[in-house]
């Protein structure tokens, strides 16, 4: 910054613009014009690559999730069996409970599963099985893969945003800091000669 580009320099303006291609401003610096080009890369990845990495991240999810539902639902399935044991009513939450079941060769299985408070001793409850008799959770459902594909399609999105924030940011900030100290650089330069005028 020199003492004639100075904000409070009198007298005509430069005519350093004068040859300034159309459309440019001849008073933008260098990062000025690096910071508008930064930005609008920036705006192409949001325009571009939000969308793109959500529905790539969300469908990948969501098929990964429907591979598990289909194998889950392939190797398991509810049967009728009956608690041998009485469960207290005292909590709101599903407790163990040993039960009994016989499967479709005619074996006599039991194990342990979670049953709703209050049941009694000789109530029917439906657990899942897998194929060899082993009492597990319920396979994850269509509405899971979906909720699942969604979620981290969104996180995905929200990635690519905060990404481009960052970068940003940490952009104008480097930016900021050279300015500053060019500043500090001219103004030193400078000082001298706009002291000198009030010293008179």
């Amino acid at each position: 910054m020199s003492a004639q580009s100075s904000p409070y320099a009198s007298g005509p303006p430069s005519g350093r613009g004068d040859h300034a291609p159309k459309g440019a401003n001849s008073l933008s610096r260098a990062s000025d014009r690096f910071e508008c080009w930064f930005r609008r890369v920036l705006m192409v990845i949001l325009v571009l690559g939000l969308p793109a990495a959500a529905v790539s991240a969300g469908l990948t999810t969501y098929e990964a999730s429907m591979r598990t539902v289909r194998a889950q639902a392939a190797e398991r399935h509810q049967v009728t069996a009956r608690s041998t044991t009485r469960v207290k009513n005292d909590d709101w939450a599903k407790q163990p409970a040993q039960v009994r079941w016989t499967d479709t060769d005619g074996v006599v299985r039991t194990g342990t599963a979670l049953v709703k408070p209050g049941t009694s001793k000789g109530a029917t409850v439906r657990v899942w099985v897998t194929q060899d008799g082993t009492i597990t959770s319920p396979p994850v459902s269509t509405l899971n893969a979906t909720t699942s594909g969604w979620m981290v399609g969104g996180m995905a999105a929200f990635g690519v945003a905060a990404g481009s924030y960052a970068a940003w940011a940490g952009m104008r900030r480097v930016l900021d800091r050279r300015r500053y100290a060019q500043w500090d650089t001219e103004w030193d330069l400078v000082e001298p000669q706009w002291s000198a005028r009030f010293r008179r």
